[in-house]
């Protein structure tokens, strides 16, 4: 007998489910299959209609005894063993399922690695971008300076009164004041050695600062509110760059002058910040921090003040107009044990 069909499926009637096993059965699974079988002549011409199903079970690929009883039973009516096939089936699609789940969870962890990654550069960016607007910000607006330019104004005038007035440091006896036992020089920088936001030496201050250094050699320093300072400077860049072109040390710190101590300084120098000299071109930050913690202060006057911004140009006026009115008035700095006189340690600067 020759017999054609579309596909293999176990006959409905003759094997039974085993009521273990739970199937979803989809619409789009169910087909309708006419099998014909033709016969010889003493035989009669029959079909069937077949349903074919296709099953995917809900277990977990496992087989408990009752669905191998009902194995064994199949099998002893010579019917192929239904729960058998399921088996394969079952670890196939158990492999699958596996292999599924272990691609997805792979592919989340890097998803979500590259989202962390993408999520912790952009915190990165938008913090140097936060950190360089607020340097950009306190270079202009120093919130320090305001609030103890409010105490100076009304009670401790005098601290804004340097012990030294000069054009520039060409006018300073660095010989006189280290006979004078001076041991070290602390130098702003923005208008008192460099022109605002350059980090290179103004030029024609360079055979005073010469001098400077071949009288007091290594004990000479930057301090300042730009180059050095972590809120403006948070990499060290700025502070690097400056003392490669000038050779002096700059100093690192995080409290914008005039607030804070001489602490990062006198650890810096080795000695006591009344045996230092601060020089600044600003009366209400350098000469304020100056002479709050015991330097000699020392107020030049700025080098390129049109270089500055609007509102610095504006306060440097109103802090000038202000230390002048005071000076009038009778009102004297602080005195310095190591220089009664001031005018001991200015000279006239030799031709250029």
């Amino acid at each position: 007998m020759q017999c054609t069909t579309t596909a293999y499926v176990a006959p409905l009637p003759c094997c039974p489910t085993p009521p273990s096993l739970h199937f979803h059965l989809h619409r789009s699974h169910l087909r309708i299959v006419k099998s014909t079988c033709f016969s010889s002549s003493q035989h009669q011409t029959h079909s069937k209609n077949i349903c074919s199903l296709t099953l995917h079970p809900t277990s977990n690929c496992k087989r408990n005894g009752k669905e191998q009883k009902n194995s064994q039973s199949n099998n002893n009516k010579g019917y192929p063993d239904p729960a058998q096939n399921l088996s394969v089936f079952d670890r196939f699609q158990c492999s699958l399922d596996t292999n599924t789940n272990a691609n997805r969870t792979e592919n989340q962890e890097i998803e979500e690695a590259g989202e962390t990654e993408t999520g912790n550069q952009r915190g990165l960016l938008s913090n140097m971008w936060w950190t360089d607007l607020r340097a950009a910000l306190g270079q202009r607006i120093n919130v320090e300076g305001i609030v103890s330019s409010v105490s100076v104004f009304f009670k401790d005038q005098h601290l804004a009164l340097p012990h030294v007035v000069v054009p520039d440091i060409r006018y300073i006896d660095w010989g006189e004041l280290q006979a004078r036992g001076f041991k070290g020089v602390v130098f702003d920088k923005d208008n008192t050695i460099t022109v605002p936001y350059s980090l290179s030496l103004w030029g024609p201050l360079g055979p005073s600062i010469e001098r400077c250094k071949s009288v007091f050699g290594n004990d000479i320093a930057v301090f300042s509110n730009s180059a050095g300072l972590v809120e403006y400077d948070h990499d060290g860049s700025k502070a690097r760059a400056l003392e490669k072109a000038i050779g002096i040390k700059v100093i690192r710190h995080r409290v914008k002058k005039p607030a804070g101590t001489s602490e990062e300084i006198e650890k810096h120098f080795g000695c006591k910040s009344s045996q230092l000299i601060m020089v600044g071109d600003r009366p209400f930050t350098d000469i304020v921090y100056g002479n709050r913690n015991g330097f000699l202060t020392v107020l030049t006057k700025p080098l390129s003040p049109a270089e500055e911004p609007f509102i610095v140009r504006q306060v440097r006026k109103l802090e000038t107009s202000l230390m002048n009115y005071w000076f009038k008035r009778g009102l004297k700095p602080i005195s310095h044990n190591l220089l009664p006189d001031a005018m001991q340690c200015i000279k006239d600067p030799p031709p250029q």
